[in-house]
């Protein structure tokens, strides 16, 4: 999920805690805060410091004007390989395309384990938002194909898009059988996102107060939960495990909805665990009639409205940058 996803369910962690409330109630929020800065604190890890210091042994910067795909395929198949003869394992990065201040030129690779093949084409220029602009699709657009002759083992999608900011990692390594594992970001969601660090944090934080420990622990671990909704997995008790553990693949971790979702049922919880603790409220409701109001019956109009839409629409993609595939 994304960040502000991960923040608010930490802050909603700690609304659960009736300590958290009274504390917040006579105007100190503190637990609160702690809630929301563990809710987040796994992927800070990861995208703020971590991904830093990890190693890369191979590179690949496509040239922004020659738009020649065959490099990039040429430097994945060679990972995969490499990795399968000599049994090292190897780090390669595919770095993005940045045109200007705000255009990246977009292209995406192909994992093909069943063809023993790679396959890369260059798309549009798209935004920082990743929104495609009108008419930056190039006329020829070559498909570049690269071979190998190794077993290969995903634990991701086949395809990978690689279009702003830094570019996607792979670690390629040789597993049992002699088959390739690829593993996507291999520095995230390793060690940073095991319920061990989050117990250990949590042992921290009760050096405070043992309420704080908990919220840490909680939130930390929802963290990780929600993680595991997703495709990427992670892993979950390091440093007793070495591999991420397969997500349960029910989304991405960019979906809108799921995001959304998560987002809109944690403002409720904590406005309802908020409100349970207010003695003599001005107005009473039921918990039932607070999810009925405000999360099954908008949530079923726009479910029926975003189907219709779709129905008109006869299924065709939103984007361009959905429109072509290699």
């Amino acid at each position: 999920m994304k960040g502000i996803a991960h923040f608010i369910s930490g802050v909603t962690v700690a609304s659960f805690c009736p300590w958290a409330v009274e504390a917040a109630q006579n105007g100190n929020p503190s637990f609160f805060i702690l809630g929301a800065v563990a809710g987040i604190l796994p992927d800070t890890i990861d995208f703020k410091f971590y991904r830093f210091f990890y190693r890369h042994d191979v590179s690949v910067y496509p040239h922004p004007s020659k738009l020649d795909p065959q490099p990039v395929a040429n430097a994945v198949a060679a990972a995969v390989t490499d990795a399968a003869a000599t049994g090292r394992p190897v780090r390669l990065k595919l770095a993005t395309i940045k045109l200007s201040a705000d255009g990246w030129r977009q292209y995406r690779v192909r994992i093909d384990p069943e063809a023993g093949e790679v396959r890369v084409q260059f798309g549009p220029v798209v935004s920082t938002g990743q929104s495609p602009q009108p008419g930056t699709l190039p006329e020829n657009r070559p498909v570049a194909v690269a071979k190998f002759s190794v077993p290969v083992r995903q634990s991701y999608d086949p395809v990978y898009t690689v279009d702003i900011f830094d570019g996607p990692s792979f670690l390629f390594q040789r597993g049992e059988g002699g088959n390739v594992e690829i593993d996507f970001l291999p520095w995230h969601r390793s060690w940073s996102h095991s319920f061990v660090v989050a117990a250990l944090l949590a042992g921290f934080a009760s050096l405070w107060t043992w309420q704080a420990g908990a919220v840490v622990f909680g939130a930390y671990a929802l963290h990780i939960i929600e993680d595991q909704l997703g495709h990427m997995g992670s892993n979950l008790f390091f440093p007793f495990t070495g591999k991420r553990m397969p997500g349960l693949k029910w989304m991405y971790s960019g979906d809108a909805f799921p995001n959304f979702g998560c987002v809109w049922l944690c403002c409720l919880l904590i406005f309802w665990n908020v409100y349970a603790a207010i003695p003599e409220p001005l107005y009473h409701f039921s918990f039932f009639r607070l999810v009925l109001y405000a999360l099954i019956l908008p949530f079923s109009i726009f479910g029926v409205a975003r189907w219709l839409l779709v129905r008109s629409d006869k299924g065709q993609p939103e984007t361009l940058s959905t429109q072509w595939n290699v």
